[in-house]
């Protein structure tokens, strides 16, 4: 059986990735919030996920929206995660209607 390689098992990319505090907190939230997502019923393949910075009066957080790839023939339903950027903690999950 065949194991494929990401970038990611490369250990100088790990080693770059953990260096750069903005890039490690992306894919650290990214991930909590995957996992999340996939216990809410979310197929990751079929979905349209997108990250945007938000920004309170006190904290910063990573927004992850989950909607669905064919979006035109589906109404409603995307996924909203909102992750603690400093910690990566799930601040907030909405389901759109």
């Amino acid at each position: 059986m065949n194991k494929s390689i990401t970038v990611l098992d490369i250990p100088f990319v790990q080693q770059e990735v953990l260096k750069d505090p903005f890039v490690a907190s992306v894919a650290i939230s990214l991930s909590v919030a995957n996992k999340k997502a996939q216990e809410c019923g979310i197929d990751l393949k079929e979905s349209i996920i997108s990250i945007t910075q938000e920004n309170s009066a006190e904290e910063s957080f990573w927004r992850i929206n989950y909607g669905p790839k064919n979006f035109i023939n589906h109404r409603g339903g995307d996924l909203v995660i909102y992750v603690y950027q400093e910690d990566g903690r799930i601040y907030e999950v909405l389901r759109g209607q």
